[in-house]
């Protein structure tokens, strides 16, 4: 028996934030999980948010299990994403709200335009601004180097 396949967020949405800086999952991403999973919503350090669903958040807090207490730079690491990450669940119209640390960290205005962008076992929330400055970054012959530097 072949193990299951799993999750995949993947396309591209439009969002707006609400007056109370929420936004909704769309329910292509949320269909297999329950409005009681943990999802950590976390700064990345390219400027945007980078969204773990409850396998990739369990496999981080496993990484982060296994580092030394004594290690200083892996601490820091750690202070640093979990002082300014949020973990949420998303109400029962896929909703969660952004706090107002990362929705600045992301250069999210307030009822502000977001894209969520699927990563394969993460999705993203870029401003759109932000979005195209990541495609650039791909754009023609750039794709196909980048993706045999990274070895895909």
């Amino acid at each position: 028996m072949s193990p299951p396949v799993p999750h995949v967020y993947s396309g591209g949405f439009d969002r707006t934030l609400d007056e109370k800086n929420r936004i909704t999952i769309p329910s292509l991403w949320r269909w297999p999980h329950s409005d009681t999973d943990s999802f950590l919503a976390m700064p990345h350090p390219d400027g945007y948010i980078a969204v773990l669903p409850p396998v990739r958040l369990a496999a981080l807090l496993a990484d982060i299990s296994h580092k030394k207490v004594s290690d200083s730079e892996a601490q820091a690491v750690q202070a640093r994403i979990f002082s300014k990450a949020l973990s949420f669940t998303f109400d029962k119209q896929g909703r969660f709200g952004l706090t107002n640390e990362l929705r600045a960290y992301a250069g999210i205005e307030v009822k502000g335009d977001v894209k969520l962008m699927g990563m394969g076992d993460t999705f993203n929330i870029l401003t759109p601004v932000r979005w195209t400055e990541l495609e650039r970054k791909t754009e023609g012959e750039h794709y196909g180097e980048m993706m045999r530097r990274i070895g895909l």
